[in-house]
């Protein structure tokens, strides 16, 4: 058996729009019927668009850290890194190890993200 992963599924209280957000951070488009139970992010037409994105609303809220998060790199981390807070975001802690440094954010909805520097 050979399975391949579709995409990603993120658990939110408001679908339509924590989709519009990551779909301003990662230059994607919100798929047509977006609603506030469920909404989907367009994949790009290139390999570096990552997997589907899928937004779903759930009756819970978040009470604990991910288990799950999706790490960011950039080439230009200090812009955006202002761009991503412009967005709605929060800078949870920044982190410099050796030659690597990163910033960990919450989204709109306390979702935990890396922001790589690359």
């Amino acid at each position: 058996m050979t399975n391949t992963v579709l995409g990603i599924s993120v658990d939110c209280t408001d679908a339509a729009a924590v989709a519009r957000f990551w779909g301003a951070v990662l230059g994607r488009q919100v798929a047509d019927g977006a609603t506030s139970e469920n909404a989907v992010l367009l994949v790009g037409d290139n390999a570096t668009s990552g997997p589907r994105l899928a937004f779903h609303s759930v009756p819970e809220a978040k009470v604990v850290k991910n288990r799950l998060h999706l790490d960011l790199i950039s080439d230009s981390f200090e812009p955006e890194t202002e761009r991503l807070v412009s967005l709605g975001a929060r800078k949870l802690r920044d982190v410099q190890s050796d030659n690597t440094r990163w910033t960990t954010f919450v989204d709109i909805e306390g979702n935990e993200f890396d922001l790589i520097a690359g």
